[in-house]
């Protein structure tokens, strides 16, 4: 099942995605719900529009945060120089950092260095804490795209990662949140970016340092896990830059494609 969030002509209502999972988006409607599905469930009302005659936004605004891993897969920790850890390593991102689909970036004015990151991203569906790895499952909403923008040359300098990762549009999420998927599937899940239309990040999560579900674990050991908080999973190798008026696909299989554009 396909969760977005959408506006209308009123505030933003959540909804369910309806049509084939490979159909053109003029072929796909949405249904809205009754309320928060992360507190009411999912309960179908009566209106339907077609997918195209509303826009998209985040699929979720975590009401708490956003957990980054960094440097989770091996190809991507080389690129920038650094060693595998021995533990999963995580960062915090602001949920002000959140933006959907098709929303403009605005680089920040003190960098002139903003890469891509695209990311398999979990959604959390209940309040958990100290989750063995058996249980993951129980615990989890569903998963999204998720792209970890980063001001590589604020990361270099600072002693924190609160700048690089946080700053407002740090965090696009969506088109959607899928709630049906096998993340740890033989082969695993591709995960790729293309920027301006070429392919830059080709990977799999079975090129994962640690895996989804590891992930989860360790997180809920360090932090409360609340419905809606969401954890950035790590990307692939072939990280660059981007500059004004370029677009960045980020791509998860199994899901879908978010799209970010970016001016100054």
């Amino acid at each position: 099942m396909r969760i977005a969030r959408f506006v209308d002509q009123a505030e933003p209502t959540y909804g369910i995605v309806e049509g084939p999972a490979d159909a053109d988006p003029a072929e796909l409607s949405i249904t809205a719900l009754q309320g928060d599905p992360f507190f009411h469930g999912i309960q179908p009302t009566g209106t339907t529009h077609r997918l195209e005659d509303v826009r998209l936004v985040a699929p979720i605004i975590p009401r708490s945060k956003i957990v980054g891993v960094g440097r989770n897969w091996a190809d991507h920790a080389k690129e920038l120089g650094n060693e595998v850890p021995a533990s999963p390593q995580f960062f915090l991102k602001p949920n002000t950092a959140v933006v959907g689909p098709n929303e403009p970036v605005t680089l920040p004015s003190w960098s002139d260095e903003v890469s891509y990151e695209a990311e398999l991203a979990v959604v959390i569906g209940t309040i958990c804490k100290d989750v063995p790895v058996s249980r993951v499952d129980d615990v989890v909403f569903g998963y999204t795209v998720g792209n970890d923008l980063t001001a590589r040359d604020a990361q270099r300098t600072d002693l924190q990662w609160a700048r690089a990762k946080g700053f407002d549009g740090a965090c696009p999420l969506g088109p959607w949140i899928e709630t049906e998927l096998d993340v740890e599937p033989t082969g695993g899940l591709r995960i790729t970016s293309r920027l301006d239309g070429e392919t830059r990040q080709d990977g799999t999560t079975a090129d994962m340092v640690f895996g989804v579900r590891e992930l989860v674990a360790a997180a809920s050991e360090m932090f409360t896990l609340l419905p809606g908080d969401v954890i950035l999973t790590g990307t692939p190798g072939g990280v660059g830059t981007v500059q004004e008026g370029q677009r960045v696909e980020a791509e998860v299989e199994g899901i879908g494609v978010l799209a970010t554009v970016f001016r100054r």
